[in-house]
């Protein structure tokens, strides 16, 4: 098979992006590819109050960020300079209105206090400061982010947190495609895991984090391993393991992530409508349901507990009536309706190429009739695929709800 050379420019347009990697084979001969996300924005925010303050907020459980490092969930174990011995993985979580519906999405990352950090030669502590002062860096959808910043600085009330846009100093990166989607944890790619003042481990992060006072790092992603290794790093510099012929366009990135069935950010999750249960925001490790109360907690658990959602976010292809792909035909907000019925199925919420994602009722998904079409488009098919991470529960227990109804 011919070997795929991502471009390093940006494409001229959206099906020039989709010819050059096509499908997922295309990027795994690619090897791991990386995109910068020009998408996302970074806040940070810092204070003594900042754990308590996300943690009533979000809905997801972020206080292992103010544990001691020998209480967190392992992650790297690798002594590199200006790192910890241990760090504390990544967060994925919501905020949500008062009513359960989706605002806005989060990547949580703490970075190590001084005195969890080595020093320059590896062999102990960093000779830093002991303030146990708090920070927490977001990875957020950037087309809000004003409306974000406001959004959490009301709710602060008199909390001790600072809400800083950081945007300028810190960029948000996605590496994926290759082998990196079969490898289940980072110590099956120790590189990955281990960023700073290298003697050896990451040699090709050396020059990348010399001199850096803090030690950023790639992460397996929070929500799906197929989904690659994330991570927040210094804007003055490329990261460490992203060679120069594998740096690509997002928008290869966003295909990756239409072809496993996830969407991000507050247009492809509908800012104030969507309801997170049925965009898989469980699945994706965005919510705990343990945690206690947060903001919009009601709705969801009550949702969760009643246990059948009867629409969810599925990963799209659109066909024509023999069977090949249609690039460019397709426009979000597209109504997706049953041909032989006429019933209504859902919407497509995002399209790029052939490919897009659709809330659809799953009763419909379920009769494999193929005659799933766009109305108004009667030529254009629609193909829904169930991915391979769903669980299997998801779709039992809409069967057995439709055949108790």
């Amino acid at each position: 098979m011919r070997r795929i050379k991502p471009s390093l420019r940006s494409p001229k347009s959206i099906p020039s992006i989709f010819r050059a990697l096509h499908n997922q084979n295309d990027r795994s001969n690619a090897g791991p590819l990386a995109s910068q996300l020009k998408s996302r924005s970074v806040v940070r925010f810092s204070g003594p109050d900042t754990i308590k303050y996300l943690q009533g907020l979000l809905t997801n459980d972020v206080r292992k960020f103010g544990e001691p490092a020998g209480k967190r969930e392992k992650t790297s174990t690798l002594t590199t300079p200006n790192l910890p011995y241990e760090s504390a993985s990544p967060v994925y979580a919501a905020l949500l209105t008062p009513q359960g519906k989706f605002l806005y999405d989060l990547f949580l990352y703490a970075p190590p206090p001084p005195e969890e950090k080595l020093d320059r030669t590896g062999s102990g502590p960093s000779s830093g400061s002991h303030d146990r002062s708090v920070e927490v860096f977001a990875d957020v959808d950037g087309s809000v982010l004003d409306e974000l910043l406001h959004t959490f600085k009301k709710y602060r009330l008199r909390s001790k947190v600072e809400i800083e846009n950081v945007a300028e100093d810190f960029s948000c990166w996605q590496r994926f495609g290759g082998k990196l989607s079969e490898n289940s944890s980072t110590a099956e790619e120790p590189e990955a895991a281990a960023v700073g003042w290298g003697t050896g481990v990451d040699r090709a992060g050396m020059s990348a984090s010399h001199g850096n006072d803090v030690g950023w790092q790639w992460f397996k992603d929070p929500r799906l391993d197929c989904l690659g290794f994330r991570g927040i790093f210094k804007s003055s510099g490329i990261p460490p393991l992203v060679e120069a012929d594998k740096e690509t366009d997002e928008m290869n990135y966003l295909l990756c992530r239409l072809e496993q069935g996830v969407a991000e950010g507050s247009t492809e999750i509908p800012k104030g409508e969507a309801m997170p249960l049925e965009y898989n925001l469980a699945g994706l490790n965005a919510i705990s349901f343990d945690k206690g109360c947060y903001v919009g907690q009601e709705l969801i658990a009550r949702t969760h507990h009643r246990g059948v959602i009867r629409k969810r976010l599925l990963p799209l292809r659109f066909l024509d009536n023999r069977g090949n792909e249609l690039e460019q035909k397709v426009a979000p907000g597209s109504e997706v309706i049953d041909a032989e019925s006429g019933k209504k199925a859902g919407k497509v919420t995002t399209a790029l190429g052939c490919r897009g994602l659709g809330v659809l009722r799953l009763e419909e998904v379920l009769k494999e009739s193929g005659a799933l079409t766009i109305q108004g488009q009667e030529d254009v098919r629609v193909e829904a695929i169930r991915p391979n991470w769903w669980p299997a529960e998801w779709l039992q227990e809409n069967q057995q709800h439709s055949v108790a109804a």
